[in-house]
């Protein structure tokens, strides 16, 4: 394995705090939605703790699998380059 230049560690630095502020936030929204019900709807103790279980379980989930997409999606390689020299899109 190489050196990396200063920019590279930033860069991997840059996306990993991205992917860890994501996933936790899809594991907010996810521990969120499936907690709902315990508040909507009059449950006993086992439904509750039924859902908070499966809730936390969720949301733990969630944030590994987010954070292991982004980081694997990355993989540290350049941003792709338009084709012919002067134009900003791609496509163009």
């Amino acid at each position: 394995m190489g050196h990396r230049s200063r920019a590279e560690r930033d860069a991997m630095t840059v996306e990993i705090g991205y992917a860890l502020v994501s996933a936790a936030f899809v594991a907010v929204a996810t521990f969120a939605g499936v907690i709902s019900p315990v508040y909507f709807f009059d449950l006993d103790g086992t439904a509750r703790r039924a859902l908070t279980v499966a809730a936390v379980v969720a949301a733990a989930l969630v944030f590994v699998v987010r954070v292991v997409y982004v980081l694997w999606s990355y993989r540290g390689r350049p941003a792709r380059q338009p084709i012919q020299p002067g134009r900003t899109r791609p496509d163009s």
